[in-house]
């Protein structure tokens, strides 16, 4: 079934990581072997290839680059213009795999509508380039307003204003406290250049601000639910219910840390804790239970976003295996038409309102 991911670190991976995503998963890792700079080294789970062989052929695709206050401990930059630079490294590297016929950037519906019937079409998905949408995760490297619009021209059309910690425009996982104007001036930059909001990463006072100060098109990319694994990086049941009333769409992630209670970071293992894909299907579930519907979930997995088979389901060997979901719906009673929106459909009605 034709599949979205709303979640992919794919220029990280290329750049910082140094893998060549044009290979196979299992080249990859052997290129990989004995290397330990990592945790994650040899163990990597996503490639073009295997995106073409899950018949995922629309992703969301980041541009990541933290700035870091002197005494953050966090990984980062010491400049936003550092930070800056970082994302046109990541821009280029997509723009080289565009050249080389891997990828195809998505920004507008009248592409999207392109991209979805070539997949449609007859021919083998190893011929066909993966859709890309842009997102920047954390705004840390928006130098000043006038660089969202540059980020606009280029295709940038989701931005999440904060990751982990303390941020320029926001605060993150882990952190606390409030946008303040110049957060809420990002959000009504973006508002004018139609930028969706992806809410994924906010601390909760920051997350209950922008909801306040945003009219645009909201989505979460890679979230799950405080209700089965409690920690502030997950969403509470009233955070969910309040993007199911802006009509978000809320992606199933597949960090192990995020699906089961107690992982233990270097400890824990899948099998050990039992971590599998149906744990993803009970935290899309809950949201369901909570929306009455199937309408505002899909899947935003963050496969190898600095974690690799040491920290996904254990039935998981590599991003292909997305397709083993729609029988896991099914088993819980999920009807076609459900499972295709979890798939694909409430993604794709999601850009196509935003977009209209």
């Amino acid at each position: 079934m034709f599949t979205v991911d709303a979640h992919l670190d794919l220029s990280m991976n290329a750049l910082e990581w140094n893998r060549d995503l044009t290979r196979s998963v299992d080249a990859i890792n052997r290129r990989e072997y004995g290397l330990d700079d990592k945790p994650d080294r040899a163990k990597a789970t996503v490639s073009f290839p295997a995106l073409r062989e899950g018949n995922i052929g629309l992703v969301v695709a980041t541009q990541i680059a933290r700035y870091v206050a002197p005494g953050n401990p966090l990984p980062g930059w010491h400049s936003p213009a550092q930070a800056w630079a970082q994302t046109q490294g990541q821009l280029a590297w997509y723009k080289a795999m565009e050249d080389l016929g891997e990828m195809v950037q998505v920004k507008d519906l009248a592409g999207l509508e392109a991209h979805l019937q070539l997949w449609a079409n007859g021919t083998q998905n190893d011929k066909k380039p993966i859709g890309y949408i842009l997102s920047l995760e954390g705004a840390d490297s928006i130098v000043d307003l006038s660089y969202l619009e540059k980020a606009y021209a280029y295709g940038l059309r989701a931005l999440g204003p904060a990751h982990y910690g303390p941020g320029r425009y926001a605060q993150g996982t882990d952190a606390t406290g409030f946008m303040g104007k110049k957060g809420q001036e990002l959000l009504k930059e973006m508002e004018r250049l139609n930028i969706v909001l992806d809410a994924t990463h906010l601390c909760d006072d920051s997350f209950w601000e922008a909801l306040d100060h945003f009219n645009g098109a909201v989505w979460a990319s890679h979230n799950n639910c405080r209700a089965l694994v409690n920690h502030n990086r997950q969403f509470s049941d009233d955070q969910i219910k309040a993007l199911i009333e802006r009509g978000a769409v809320i992606g199933g992630a597949l960090d192990a840390w995020m699906m089961v209670p107690g992982w233990v970071r270097g400890e824990s293992t899948p099998l050990g804790m039992d971590c599998n894909l149906a744990k993803m299907i009970d935290h899309l579930d809950h949201i369901c239970q909570l929306a009455g519907n199937a309408d505002h979930i899909g899947i935003g997995t963050d496969l190898d976003g600095a974690f690799g088979k040491e920290q996904c389901p254990y039935d998981l060997e590599t991003i292909a295996d997305l397709q083993k979901v729609p029988d896991l719906l099914a088993q819980r009673g999920y009807s076609e038409e459900d499972i295709e929106k979890v798939m694909h459909g409430n993604w794709l009605r999601f850009l196509r309102n935003a977009w209209s």
